[in-house]
């Protein structure tokens, strides 16, 4: 079995310049790989997610959220975000692998043929559903291809949040702002409206000031 590639020795994609920066370590930025975004998700929340599964393994939500590194971030929201940075639908194959899921979205954002169907650039499975045995074929063949040496992962500090009452009281103050916002922006609408009405009642004619 051949040893996996450390972290530090992934092939970065073409858009990047050549020399001793050509290479991916776990702190570089999503954004250099096209990653889409997920409704909700910012660039630096999918580098977190990205460490994330590096460190924890793919599928190990509880993990990653107990880590309290995605504050808010649901099971649903970070499944379907590695999903996007996998490019692929499927995320079984790499259930507990502690790999670079953008490096593997990379590798699949090249793939082409006619079997190769594309949902909101992920991958989909065109064939019949795959048996546990050939699951557990991929993921095996996906440990040893693709796995981050232990010693790079379990290096890897996964951030923490502030205060968690701090947040919260943030978020409020945000909910409110933004409640002002949609109230101020409803009052216009309304306001625009009742002005329209008057216009076609009196006939469209502005009636002189007495």
């Amino acid at each position: 079995m051949s040893a996996a590639r450390p972290a530090a020795a992934m092939e970065a994609p073409r858009s990047m310049p050549t020399g001793q920066r050509n290479v991916v370590r776990s702190n570089d930025s999503a954004s250099l790989w096209n990653c889409t975004l997920s409704p909700g998700w910012t660039l630096d929340e999918v580098q977190v997610l990205r460490q994330a599964l590096m460190k924890l393994g793919v599928g190990n939500w509880m993990k990653i959220i107990e880590s309290e590194c995605l504050p808010g971030k649901t099971i649903a929201q970070m499944n379907l975000q590695t999903q996007r940075m996998l490019g692929q639908q499927s995320t079984a194959e790499f259930n507990g692998l502690h790999i670079d899921a953008l490096q593997i979205g990379e590798l699949n954002s090249k793939r082409q043929g006619p079997e190769i169907r594309r949902k909101n650039n992920c991958i989909v499975n065109t064939g019949g559903k795959l048996t546990r045995e050939e699951v557990e074929s991929r993921r095996l063949a996906h440990r040893e291809k693709f796995e981050v040496a232990q010693e790079v992962w379990s290096a890897i500090e996964l951030p923490k949040p502030d205060n968690p009452l701090i947040l919260l009281d943030k978020k409020r103050e945000e909910l409110k702002s933004l409640q002002a916002e949609l109230d101020d922006v409803v009052a216009r609408i309304a306001a625009a409206e009742q002005a329209s009405i008057s216009d076609q009642n009196t006939g469209g004619i502005k009636r002189p000031r007495e």
